[in-house]
């Protein structure tokens, strides 16, 4: 892991060296980043483990602000509407950056692309959580699911979030029909994992960040990531497609950097260079496995070339899931 990351920040520095001359007087303020999602979720997380290294980097404070709500919306639509000046940034979600745009349109009041992409950050495996005790596997899982669906809940971290299309894609699979279980909508995926350890909902299924430690003391059990093989850090968790369950595989978290549409130029190459520095920050790849996220930093162009494929994946998956215009 620490070698792909190395070859990034190589790679990141070769394209940077073709690039504007820095300004000097940027940044000229603290930065604030606005994490859309509640605080002690993935994005909250995230957030955190970038601004400590990005400081580093800038010399200069970066200040994480959690302005949840609406999945992720408000806070968003802070940053589309923020001065274009690099002091105010996004930790960008899936749910927010990816799945609202492409299904809810008119709820987002943003585009996938309304804003100044300045780098990914990294990826987030994704899997499938119940109390231990509750399920001896996913076999039996599905099993319960199948005969009981409607009377079963499942936690996310809101409406149309990844915590959402996941179960939403097995349901379909699955056959459940109006069979499906009832979510139940949380703040974060932090009190999704709460709400599950106290037996408040049946499964919850998000970036498993939030729910590893748990996992690794014996309270949760992981039914299953959906990662092409099996991670480190859940050696013994099947994957989907062991599964037969591949079509799951499209579901995964992840974290960007973005700013205000139209940042200038000198701005916009500070930034990149902070990313660079990041992608070689120890601490940034320790924090970031730690919580079993991969390191996965990318240039401006690369972002928005994933930010496309994943707004265009929800789409489609939206449209087969005939929630386009449908999502409340």
């Amino acid at each position: 892991m620490r070698s792909y990351s190395a070859f990034c920040a190589f790679a990141f520095g070769l394209w940077l060296c073709s690039g504007p001359v820095h300004g000097q007087t940027y940044p000229s303020k603290p930065i604030t980043l606005i994490s859309p999602y509640a605080a002690g979720g993935d994005a909250d997380f995230a957030a955190r483990n970038f601004a400590a290294a990005a400081q580093k980097a800038l010399g200069q404070a970066v200040v994480v602000v959690n302005r949840p709500g609406a999945s992720g919306v408000i806070g968003s639509a802070f940053v589309v509407s923020a001065a274009p000046d690099g002091h105010t940034l996004l930790l960008a979600r899936p749910g927010s950056q990816s799945i609202l745009p492409a299904i809810m349109p008119t709820r987002t009041k943003y585009k996938w692309d309304d804003f100044a992409m300045i780098g990914l950050l990294e990826l987030n495996p994704y899997g499938c959580f119940v109390k231990t005790g509750k399920f001896k596997n996913y076999s039996d899982f599905a099993d319960a699911l199948k005969s009981r669906g409607k009377q079963m809940n499942f936690g996310t971290a809101g409406n149309l979030t990844t915590n959402d299309m996941g179960p939403r894609q097995l349901f379909k699979m699955l056959g459940l029909g109006d069979n499906a279980p009832t979510q139940i909508p949380y703040k974060a995926s932090n009190e999704a994992m709460v709400a599950l350890l106290s037996g408040e909902i049946d499964f919850a299924c998000s970036s498993i960040g939030t729910f590893v430690p748990f996992v690794k003391q014996g309270d949760l059990a992981a039914l299953l990531v959906t990662t092409p093989e099996r991670i480190n850090v859940l050696p013994n968790t099947p994957t989907a497609r062991e599964l037969g369950l591949t079509e799951l595989e499209r579901i995964i978290g992840w974290s960007a950097v973005f700013g205000p549409a139209n940042l200038p130029s000198d701005v916009q190459a500070k930034l990149q260079q902070v990313m660079a520095k990041v992608a070689t920050d120890a601490s940034w790849i320790a924090a970031t496995e730690k919580i079993g996220s991969i390191p996965y930093i990318k240039n401006p162009d690369e972002t928005r070339s994933f930010a496309r494929d994943q707004f265009q994946i929800y789409r489609s998956l939206g449209e087969s899931l005939r929630l386009i215009d449908k999502a409340e």
